[in-house]
């Protein structure tokens, strides 16, 4: 008898949790696939981090074939779904086709940049969902300030100086409180004219709205402190190629403008053939699409329901993602004879938000931290959640601790390579290789 074959599409936290979970569960006994664009998990909530220099990228890239050894890599972007024939099609990364056949599929695509019909933002934002982008920001933001060390026009010089963050929420507020640091750092080794200046902004009443109000206070306290102009119940009305206009009539003169509003389902979604709710596959309970029992969905591009909020879905987070890809490796397997069958289920376990330095705000298991316990709290949960290269993380904490950090721009990401209507923000945006006669 052929052993079953399960494919997985999209290697991000609930990708990857399913086929760890379920390599374990099925002991062999199943031929597990993953298709991802590239060969590593991404952490990004440690993101941040090697955007200003702290952490280098692979640190934070954990390789699937090293921590998934029983599992079949497959390098390429699903783009269509053939539900008669069972089978998932894909683009590897040289522009090449091919299809994989399943008995079980489960698809954890995963989430891109949220777009708002603002004019000019996808024309001059930046968003922060991969490496290709935080290697963009850590080396604009060096280019920034180099280039103010030699220009003559004073409001030139400011502008360059001038950084804007929309969206006050977990990604928004940790890229403005490590970028601050990184930026007043830059200006003070390199003798620059004037010191950096960083706006947050959010349509939001505080910062970390989805938050506890204690771990707001904390994060807006450590803003305020460090400089952060925090323009709260305030958005972008226009951004322009020198500047963004705000809500309020304001205009902000910057050459800096880093999309942080939020995710949006992984737009293949839309070309699956599959019923959706605001862009996320609807699933029930097991996570498993009605009507089509044989296919699953999973993580931020299912609307799974949440069982703490009936008739809502259960937000984008790597909490749920990680929760998911297990929950649904077990429901696989019971399928087969391991286990029993079971809905979805969650515990909130508390969030961590990392403001750089010693700095942070947590509230695990609902205790409330701050300061440097929270740090400690904040480190050692993103420790004990990262798949791999955790001795490698703790080794750049270090270094860093104790050694100044290189700030030099490499040049290896440029603006155009990282446009904020990317459906795929962990590949730059290159010209297609030439095709094969």
């Amino acid at each position: 008898m052929a052993r079953p074959r399960v494919v997985i599409v999209g290697g991000g936290f609930a990708g990857y949790h399913a086929a760890h979970k379920l390599t374990r569960l099925a002991r062999g006994r199943a031929d597990i696939t993953l298709i991802n664009p590239t060969d590593y998990l991404l952490y990004v909530p440690l993101l941040p981090e090697v955007a200003v220099g702290v952490l280098e990228p692979p640190q934070i890239a954990v390789s699937l074939t090293a921590s998934l050894p029983r599992v079949r890599l497959v390098l390429g972007e699903a783009h269509s779904l053939d539900l008669e024939a069972n089978r998932i099609h894909y683009r590897n990364p040289e522009g090449g086709e091919g299809h994989v056949p399943y008995d079980r599929l489960v698809i954890a695509l995963g989430s891109v940049n949220k777009l708002l019909p603002i004019p000019g933002v996808a024309d001059h934002a930046h968003g922060f969902r991969g490496i290709p982008e935080a290697l963009f920001l850590h080396d604009h933001m060096v280019r920034q300030i180099e280039m103010a060390l030699t220009e003559p026009d004073p409001g030139e010089c400011a502008a360059r100086c001038t950084f804007v963050v929309v969206g006050a929420g977990y990604t928004g507020t940790e890229v403005a409180a490590h970028g601050v640091q990184f930026t007043t750092m830059l200006a003070k080794q390199k003798k620059a004219p004037i010191m950096p200046k960083w706006v947050l902004v959010d349509l939001a009443k505080r910062v970390l709205p989805e938050l506890e109000e204690g771990m707001s206070r904390d994060a807006d306290k450590v803003l305020r402190e460090r400089g952060v102009e925090v323009l709260l119940g305030t958005s972008v009305q226009e951004a322009l190629f020198d500047g963004v206009r705000l809500t309020d009539g304001r205009y902000i003169p910057t050459r800096t403008l880093v999309w942080c509003v939020g995710v949006r389902p992984d737009p293949v979604v839309e070309n699956l053939g599959l019923p959706t709710n605001h862009g996320r596959i609807v699933v029930d309970e097991f996570l498993n699409v009605p009507g089509h029992p044989r296919v699953y969905a999973i993580g931020d591009a299912a609307a799974v329901p949440d069982p703490e909020h009936p008739g809502r879905a259960t937000p984008m987070t790597a909490q749920h993602a990680v929760r998911h890809g297990k929950q649904v490796a077990r429901n696989i397997a019971a399928e087969y004879g391991t286990g029993k069958r079971k809905p979805y289920r969650h515990r909130d376990l508390g969030f961590v938000v990392d403001l750089g330095g010693l700095e942070s705000t947590a509230n695990p298991l609902g205790i409330h931290l701050s300061g440097i316990r929270a740090m400690l709290a904040t480190r050692g949960y993103h420790l004990l959640s990262l798949p791999g290269n955790r001795i490698r993380v703790v080794g750049d904490w270090l270094l860093h601790a104790f050694l100044p950090r290189q700030a030099v721009q490499l040049g290896l990401i440029r603006g155009p390579e990282v446009p904020l209507d990317n459906a795929a923000p962990e590949l730059p945006v290159r010209p297609p290789l030439p095709t094969r006669t």
